[in-house]
């Protein structure tokens, strides 16, 4: 059995669920948003001027301040962004399955029967314990 040509297989079968297909479709939405691009610009060059002011010996606080605050609202501008809104829900889908399919594989490796075998839960708690049902106290 050829490990690398069944990863592949896999490759494919994910490229081609839902999951997969919403993402690239958020992606591409995200790079044609001239609005959305030229926000993420702006972020990128206060980060730098940032990082510049930073690095100096005699750096200025209130610079400082200034550029975070700054980058701050860029950021929400950025993440309120409908398109943005899209690829990360988008995103959080891909990247729950990439863990569930890390996970079990990671539990075949510890030897667990391939066939039933399931990662453990992950839990994130809330604060309230009727919320998950987990008996973590």
């Amino acid at each position: 059995m050829d490990i690398v040509k069944l990863t592949r297989e896999l490759g494919k079968a994910i490229q081609q669920d839902e999951r997969y297909t919403k993402f690239v479709a958020a992606r591409e939405a995200n790079e044609k948003d001239d609005e959305l691009n030229e926000l993420v610009g702006k972020m990128q060059l206060v980060h730098m001027s940032y990082q510049h002011e930073a690095s100096k010996d005699d750096a200025n606080e209130q610079k400082l301040q200034a550029y975070e605050e700054e980058f701050m609202g860029l950021r929400e501008k950025i993440m309120n962004n409908e398109n943005m809104k899209t690829y990360e829900a988008a995103r959080n889908e891909i990247d729950e399955m990439m863990n569930y399919i890390v996970g079990l594989l990671t539990e075949c490796i510890k030897g667990e029967d391939p066939e039933t075998c399931e990662p453990p839960q992950e839990h994130s708690c809330s604060g309230n314990c009727s919320s998950c049902g987990s008996d973590c106290h």
